[in-house]
């Protein structure tokens, strides 16, 4: 999906763990920054899946913040940090299947109550067995 270049803000910070001085010193991770609710590109319905999908990466402005620091340079990190507002857009996009009610078969329902009923008959079997030797 294509973003107006606005909506999107990459700020380039730090990167995290291992890497010694090259992480000390050089800026290559990406924080993505998508403003959800004020974005002209999605739509009312998308924007609530974004929502969802995006759990505690939305901020409470409504702002997905995306870090990527997957990668030593700072060119791969964005594109895997746009790579990954992508997929997440995509899927946003997707409306989820309408789920139908279904009723068990009358089949089943007898399978289920002869199996409880064998069930009960064994533990029945167990109490009689225990007074027998008390």
């Amino acid at each position: 999906m294509k973003f107006l270049e606005q909506e999107i803000q990459l700020e380039f910070i730090r990167s995290s763990g291992p890497g010694g001085q090259n992480v000390n010193k050089v800026a290559t991770a990406v924080q993505l920054r998508f403003d959800v609710l004020n974005s002209p590109s999605l739509a009312g319905e998308v924007k609530m899946r974004l929502f969802k999908l995006a759990g505690k990466r939305m901020t409470d402005a409504g702002v997905l913040v995306i870090e990527a620091g997957r990668f030593r340079t700072q060119e791969k990190n964005r594109e895997d940090a746009i790579a990954r507002l992508n997929e997440l857009v995509r899927k946003a996009i997707e409306k989820p299947k309408s789920r139908h009610k279904t009723k068990p078969t009358k089949a089943s329902q007898e399978e289920r109550l002869k199996e409880k009923k064998k069930r009960g008959d064994v533990k029945k079997n167990r109490k009689s067995a225990r007074n027998i030797f008390d």
